[in-house]
Parts: structure tokens; C-alpha cells; sequence
């Protein structure tokens, strides 16, 4: 089964150009079975795509999201089939804490590009200098992503490797032109996330490959694209302090709602024990 598994989309993310149902055609004619949409800090794509009343035939779109993180750059996100945590449409939250929410939910992530711009991968940050250990937490790596060059994805590979995790492979399309340049092959079928879930964190076979986008916003810039990258690092950090007080309530929210669920797991052993 063939998939996209790096998408963006106009609906979803602020510099997404191709709308979703243009990029799933493109993706039928070039061969693919399925997408993950991984917008921005966004499901607003995916919702479009659950309310639509005719879908395309013979196509799986799952639901993902590229998080920005406050320390560790871009990370890609799958969560269980209908869990919908509105905490990860609020970017800013440190590595850890991402990855103790996101595992406690069932769900699974890794790196995106990882060995690509500084501020936006994992490799270039202080998280990764100071505890490269970090790794071992994540449950894949994006190991091909089309629009970064040949010894980025190479390094992304061999730390793929080095850990033992699985390697995804995707476009990072946000243009029609780019559309299905990145490939992640599974080697057997599955129909939504969680069965997606299940297969990567059984370690199963992933082939991942594609061809190099050459009209990126980077390649077009040149040197000037870290004034670019510095802006955006800057507005990354004034809406992850914007939405601290949202991120700070989901979460509360969340640790009483847990706390409820663990109350009533223990009133009802008792009442069965006191039956027994």
C-alpha cells in the first residue's frame, strides 16, 4: 500500500496552496492507495474531508498533524481512530510532555525532517544536543521527505537506523507541483489510524523513497531564507506563549477528566469484589 505520509492542505494549514481534494486526484493518478494529512497544528482539513457526503472511492485519508513544538522543531503526530485531543491544535508545548500526551492517548510520533532547518528539526535544537537519548522515545522517524536535499535525509535514515524505528516518507507537498514526490510502501493494507498505530509500532517493514522537489521556498531564497526561518521561529514563540492559558486549561481539563475515569474504575472493582 502506497501512501503520502507528509501533507498539507489550503484548508489546513496557513501556507498550504493545493486543497485536499485536488491533492487526493493527484495522488490517485500517480499510483498512491492513501494520504496523511498533517497540517500545521490543524485537523480543520480532516474535518472538511469527514463531512463531505461522496468521498473518493479505493482511497484511505488519514487523519495526522505536524505539531510545533516549543524546544524540539516540527514532530508528526498520529492519533487513535475518533480520539480528537483539541490540546494538539495549540502549538508551543515542550518534547516531553507532547510525547507523555501523546503516547498516553494511544496515538504515536516522530521527527519530521529531522536533519533539516534549524528551529524546525529535531537535530537542530538544544533538545537535541543536550539528550540525544530522546530517540528512543520516539516511535518512527521521517526518514524521506521531499522537499529537503539528499544528505538531510540521509542523516535522517541513519538515525532511523542507529534507533531502530521505523522510517516514514512523504512530499511535505504544500503545492500542486509537489504533490506525491514522497512515498512511505506498507506491506500489507490498512484502513484507518489505529490500524496504522498497530503497524508501525510493530516494527513492520516500511519502504520509503520519492524524487527531490527543487522549487522550495529555500531553494528559491537562497541564503536570504534564514530571515525567513528566524521570523518564523519568532512567530512560533509568540503564539506558543499566546496560547499557554488554552494549553494550560486542555490540560487541566484532561487530568480531571483522567481522574474521574480512575475513580470510577475503582468503585466499580470494589462493588464487583463486594459482590464476590
Amino acid at each position: 500500500m502506497k501512501l503520502d505520509m507528509h501533507c498539507h492542505t489550503k484548508e489546513g494549514s496557513p501556507d498550504g496552496k493545493v486543497e485536499l481534494l485536488e491533492n487526493i486526484s493527484i495522488l490517485k493518478q500517480k499510483g498512491y492507495q492513501g494520504m496523511l494529512i498533517t497540517d500545521h497544528n490543524s485537523y480543520k482539513a480532516y474535518r472538511y474531508y469527514k463531512k463531505l457526503k461522496e468521498k473518493p472511492d479505493d482511497f484511505v485519508v488519514l487523519k495526522g498533524i505536524e505539531y510545533d513544538t516549543i524546544n524540539a522543531g516540527h514532530m508528526l503526530i498520529i492519533m487513535p481512530t475518533g480520539v480528537n485531543l483539541p490540546i494538539l491544535e495549540l502549538r508551543g508545548l515542550p518534547l516531553l510532555l507532547l510525547i507523555e500526551i501523546v503516547h498516553f492517548y494511544g496515538g504515536i510520533l516522530g521527527p519530521a525532517h529531522p536533519c533539516g532547518e534549524r528551529f524546525l528539526s529535531v537535530c537542530s535544537t538544544m533538545r537535541h544536543k543536550l539528550n540525544s537519548v530522546i530517540y528512543r522515545k520516539f516511535d518512527f522517524v521521517e526518514g524521506y521527505n521531499a522537499c529537503e536535499d539528499a544528505d538531510s535525509n540521509m542523516r535522517a535514515m541513519a538515525l532511523a537506523k542507529k534507533y531502530n524505528l521505523p522510517c516514514f516518507g512523504g512530499s511535505d507537498s504544500h503545492k500542486e507541483d509537489c504533490a506525491g514526490f514522497g512515498y512511505t510502501i506498507l506491506q500489507e493494507d490498512i484502513s484507518n489510524e489505529t490500524e496504522l498505530i498497530h503497524y508501525i509500532r510493530a516494527k513492520k517493514a516500511t519502504i520509503i523513497g520519492g524524487r527531490h522537489y527543487m522549487h522550495t521556498t529555500k531553494a528559491k531564497l537562497g541564503k536570504a531564507n534564514n530571515i525567513l526561518v528566524y521570523s518564523f521561529w519568532l512567530y512560533n514563540k509568540f503564539l506558543a506563549l499566546f496560547r499557554k492559558k488554552a494549553r494550560d486549561l486542555e490540560l487541566m481539563e484532561n487530568q480531571l477528566l483522567d481522574s474521574i475515569l480512575a475513580s470510577k474504575r475503582e468503585t466499580t472493582r470494589y462493588i464487583t469484589l463486594g459482590d464476590d
